[in-house]
């Protein structure tokens, strides 16, 4: 432990690498309406089509939002 006391804060350990500048995407609840939409999918497969097509529902419109933000974001920098 004394080794990692004797650096400066600021330096890297050996092996690692600084990371680029680069903003984080904002967060989104897209995936997890892609998620929900998938399990809504294959819920419907063994219920009922209704909650299918539920799924099927859920599935685009969350697949279709992130792409947009997606390329929005891309867009802005």
């Amino acid at each position: 432990m004394p080794n990692e006391q004797s650096q400066p804060p600021d330096a890297v350990p050996p092996g690692w690498q600084v990371l680029p500048d680069e903003p984080l995407p904002r967060p989104t609840y897209f995936p997890a309406g892609l998620a929900m939409g998938a399990a809504f999918i294959f819920w419907g497969l063994i219920t009922t089509w209704v909650v299918w097509l539920v799924g099927v529902v859920l599935f685009t419109a969350a697949l279709a939002g992130w792409i947009t933000e997606i390329r929005h974001g891309y867009k802005s920098h």
